[in-house]
């Protein structure tokens, strides 16, 4: 069993940086992909980003590239968002999800993620 809590969310204006972090139990937790997720009021979860649990893979999503960038702490079992250059189409509930058995690659797809934690709420005015 993984439990992953995610932290640093806010409220911040349009052009500034938020971290995001994602901490978990479980010792296997840096074996396993890792993706962020976000969800904006009324609409259906997004990917944002994912990392493989290797660390060498990652995928991020069109809307994000050149501005988010993902990243491991093994040292603190921890999984790392850093956002720049925030928009208001940024803002929404970011969720930190788990893939066990996926040490090679960095899922996509909500469905191929086992674990999940309760979110962090980004706000970013314009």
């Amino acid at each position: 069993q993984v439990l992953l809590v995610e932290s640093g969310g806010g409220l911040v204006q349009a052009g500034d940086s938020l971290r995001l972090s994602c901490a978990a139990s479980g010792r296997t937790f840096m074996n396993y992909a890792t993706g962020w997720f976000r969800q904006a009021p009324g609409k259906e979860r997004e990917f944002v980003v994912a990392i493989s649990g290797s660390g060498i893979t990652k995928n991020y999503a069109d809307s994000v590239k050149e501005r988010f960038t993902i990243s491991r702490d093994r040292a603190k079992n921890t999984v790392l968002l850093q956002m720049n250059s925030l928009k208001p189409e940024d803002t929404a509930v970011y969720y930190c999800a788990a893939a066990a058995q996926r040490y090679n690659t960095a899922p996509q797809s909500l469905d191929q993620y086992d674990y999940w934690g309760q979110g962090t709420q980004v706000t970013v005015s314009s």
